[in-house]
């Protein structure tokens, strides 16, 4: 068991949390959201004492051993992938080490001996013998084949030090897991495996921040909301918390309904919601938390979301795009061969590929910043593309203008007035609106090239990773705009969530499988 009591944190006078009280208890998993800069990382950071908090204490039961998911790639640069696992369990390798130098003694003494046994007795206890077998079916549940284990952490990629990293948390079984971002750098095969691992630790607390809203809905039975120097705990995963948040927020402002009715249309919420959860393991154990839920319990959230909706000025005619043996080259490798497709009207095609190279490299020559080696592009003329790229620090060079005069260059509408209320809407509101555009934030430039796009009145949407740099709320806010957008779209992601809910047709440009149907069904995923 692990909890906080009184629990604050100051920086330099400004508070992240005040008067913070939490238990987590083992077989639960909970999911930490909170806007961008709102502490979740740093709040797991004092959990792990990494940080000290200003004020209150961590308890955490007698005997209980916690484990962190290590942000430094390179702590580990001289030590092989094996050994760096099972450097996972401190005890264990202290163990292991006063054995070894107790064995190496030439004058064995008979407390030598003694010392020796009791030793032995501790390593048998924590599956000592089966550290190396363990260790190395981690890594391979997570994609690190086994002619790497005793290769040194300096000779991996960076993507593959994450799996071993990710593996050294997970090792020797931990009462309590705190993972920071696990999935960056996981492929859709790891990240499937990492779900099932966390759904059968049925005895250990886990503590998981993400913005993977697909990995956060199949794992956690719980969500720890950080808002407003406050941390609230509510039971259901990511989609429960976001769609009962706005369930109480109608209620609040129905004063005319009777609780009975009230208490009525949340069963029901809570029986449609329980109904589209999977079967796993995490699903059973949230169902029956959900259904000892009242009124007092789900709360209008305080989050902001920005208002994304793109409405085309014009339909697109039947002859949208087509695409004929589309070939490009890049410093001698072959990106792109003989790439052909045809767009109908109204798709919403994801494209994938085993590196963003290649599906950056399409939307360029799609959208005429890269000439291909050869083939064809032929828009309809009845189209209008509007794009948002990988990179798009080209359109934020310009230091002398601030967020009005930049959006102003895209708008049809020039007065301060329509300017100023767009930005609101996209959470640009006051004196943000007067940023300079070349000292933004990532997530800031994409918010300003989505209020670009929705500007432009186009029929044709082509992005390249909309959801990078974004937080929880804007994913949530674009995924829904383009769930609801009219024309067609063309993009890319790395968000199951995001692609699952908005793509009706998947191209994968690997092996040129083309098929019209969600992204689960292409993969084979059933729940």
């Amino acid at each position: 068991m692990l909890a906080v009591h009184d629990l604050s944190l100051q920086f330099g006078g400004r508070t992240l949390f005040d008067d913070v009280n939490l238990k987590f208890t083992p077989g639960n998993c909970y999911g930490i959201i909170g806007a961008n800069g709102a502490g979740k990382s740093t709040f797991l950071k004092i959990l792990s004492s990494e940080i000290s908090p200003t004020k209150g204490n961590i308890e955490i039961t007698p005997g209980e051993r916690m484990a962190v998911l290590k942000q430094n790639h390179f702590a580990f640069e001289e030590e092989t992938v094996l050994n760096t696992v099972i450097l996972g369990h401190s005890v264990l390798v202290d163990i292991m080490k006063e054995k070894d130098a107790l064995y190496a003694k030439e004058d064995f003494s008979d407390a030598d001996g003694e010392r020796t046994a009791e030793l032995e007795g501790l390593f048998s206890e924590l599956n000592g013998w089966e550290a190396e077998a363990n260790a190395a079916s981690l890594l391979a549940g997570l994609g690190i084949k086994e002619d790497l284990h005793q290769k040194k952490m300096k000779e991996l990629t960076g993507g593959e030090k994450v799996k071993v990293l990710l593996s050294q948390a997970l090792f020797g079984k931990p009462e309590i897991l705190l993972l920071d971002e696990p999935t960056n750098d996981l492929d859709l095969k790891a990240i499937q495996w990492l779900e099932n691992f966390l759904g059968d630790q049925q005895d250990t607390t886990v503590l998981v921040v993400s913005h993977d809203r697909h990995f956060l809905n199949k794992v956690c039975t719980h969500i720890c909301d950080i808002d407003f120097r406050k941390i609230k705990l509510y039971v259901g995963n990511y989609d429960f918390w976001y769609k009962s948040s706005q369930l109480a927020q109608r209620m609040l402002g129905d004063q005319n309904k009777k609780t009975e009715e009230k208490m009525k249309e949340l069963k029901e919420f809570i029986q449609r919601f329980s109904a589209n959860a999977s079967k796993s393991k995490q699903a059973t154990s949230r169902k029956k938390l959900l259904d000892k839920l009242t009124l007092e319990d789900i709360q209008p959230s305080s989050r902001k979301y920005p208002f994304v909706s793109f409405k085309p000025d014009r339909e697109a005619g039947d002859n949208l795009l087509k695409v004929t043996d589309l070939s490009l080259t890049i410093e001698g490798e072959k990106i792109l061969n003989k790439v052909s497709f045809t767009v109908k009207k109204g798709q919403k095609i994801v494209f994938l590929a085993n590196s963003e190279v290649k599906t950056t490299a399409l939307f360029k020559v799609l959208m005429g910043e890269a000439k291909p080696d050869s083939g064809k592009v032929e828009w309809g003329v009845t189209t209008t593309q509007s794009y948002l790229p990988n990179d798009n620090s080209q359109y934020f060079k310009d230091a002398s203008l601030d967020l009005i005069n930049w959006l102003r260059q895209y708008s049809k509408d020039q007065t301060e007035t329509f300017l100023r209320g767009f930005l609101g809407r996209m959470l640009f509101s006051g004196e943000e609106a007067l940023k300079k555009c070349n000292v933004l934030s990532g997530g800031e430039k994409v918010r300003c090239m989505l209020s670009k796009m929705m500007l432009s009145g186009s029929n044709v949407l082509v992005m390249d990773n909309p959801t990078n740099h974004l937080d929880l709320e804007t994913i949530t806010s674009v995924n829904d705009g383009l769930i609801d957008f009219k024309g067609t779209l063309l993009f890319t992601s790395h968000d199951h969530e995001f692609i699952q809910t908005i793509a009706n047709r998947v191209i994968s440009l690997e092996d040129g499988r083309d098929e019209e149907t969600t992204y689960d069904n292409f993969l084979g995923i059933s729940e």
